[in-house]
């Protein structure tokens, strides 16, 4: 398809789209000639991801520039290609290792991590970022009094281990390692606002059973 049908399949402007090309978010067309280039399935499927980290998400196109870099990199294994991936999304973040919470935070949820039997995220601690949002969440809770500790949070950990299974059950589903990756990373920026409002709806349904709407 040329640029214009491009732009009417995917409901994005011709002009993003030629700054999307411009900032390098999206694959050049096949040329055709000096002025006119061809375009696929696979920017129509970009383009999506492309709105889906900047629209949705609110990341800046330099962390989706850099996010993409890490979709588009087939040299990588497919789990360091999704970690990186995902690991270039914003981030909370360094705490501060001096604060005491921090500390404690940082020591319960390593005491989590061993009682789930998550040894690669243990390994990868010092480096993950999302571990280091896990302590800082952990943190704030400990500041403000608020009841948290391992044996608690462990059967949240389990239940999360079975939405990630079914996330990557369903990567699976896609065709090539790339579409594996882009859909994994739609899925961490699309998914997570689902999850959150599916949390508190049955949170209300289960309090409704409970305890009645009178």
């Amino acid at each position: 398809m040329r640029l214009a049908d491009l732009s009417r399949s995917s409901g994005v402007s011709t002009a993003t789209i030629k700054y999307y090309l411009r900032e390098g978010l999206l694959p050049p067309g096949r040329q055709v000639n000096a002025t006119t280039a061809e375009y696929g399935e696979e920017h129509l499927r970009r383009l999506r991801l492309v709105r889906a980290l900047i629209q949705v998400g609110k990341v800046p196109v330099a962390t989706a520039r850099e996010v993409l870099r890490h979709v588009d990199d087939d040299s990588l294994g497919r789990t360091v290609r999704l970690g990186a991936a995902l690991w270039a999304l914003p981030q909370d973040p360094e705490p501060d290792e001096e604060d005491p919470a921090v500390v404690a935070a940082r020591a319960e949820v390593d005491r989590l991590l061993e009682m789930l039997g998550w040894e690669t995220a243990r390994e990868l601690a010092p480096l993950s970022p999302v571990h280091r949002s896990l302590v800082v969440a952990v943190a704030a809770l400990r500041r403000l009094d608020y009841p948290w500790g391992a044996e608690m949070a462990v059967p949240y950990g389990e239940l999360m281990y079975e939405v990630a299974r079914r996330d990557l059950d369903l990567m699976e589903s896609w065709g090539s390692e790339r579409e594996q990756v882009e859909m994994a990373v739609a899925a961490a920026v699309l998914f997570q606002p689902v999850l959150r409002a599916l949390h508190r709806l049955a949170q209300e349904e289960e309090s409704a059973r409970r305890y009645g709407i009178d």
